[in-house]
């Protein structure tokens, strides 16, 4: 299974494939396509409860619709906008993704 890259941009997304080509032919070793990947690929963020709560009202969305986007349910985003709990892994990209982009990003 592939997992999916996101980019910084379009621009990003085409060098990051020559890159790749490159490390896959050996033509780059596994250092130097670590460093492509830290640059071309979006950045995750570890989110605060302030930021998670602003970044949802800045899309002017409900805690159950960013719920349903974030493929989650109500009461987690209501956790961590209360800092209760803090979101981890995939949902940490999805978080970087609606900063970066908006909601319609991963829409």
């Amino acid at each position: 299974m592939n997992k999916v890259k996101t980019y910084k941009s379009d621009a990003f997304a085409s060098i990051h494939e020559t890159m790749s080509g490159m490390y896959d032919a050996g033509v780059i070793d596994k250092k130097t396509m670590r460093q492509f990947d830290e640059a071309c690929l979006t950045p995750v963020h570890a989110f605060t409860a302030t930021e998670i709560k602003a970044l949802r009202e800045r899309e002017e969305v409900s805690q159950t619709v960013f719920a349903l986007y974030m493929n989650v349910s109500k009461d987690s985003v209501s956790q961590w906008e209360r800092g209760i709990k803090k979101p981890a892994g995939p949902t940490l990209k999805l978080l970087s993704l609606v900063k970066q982009k908006g909601l319609a990003a991963i829409s």
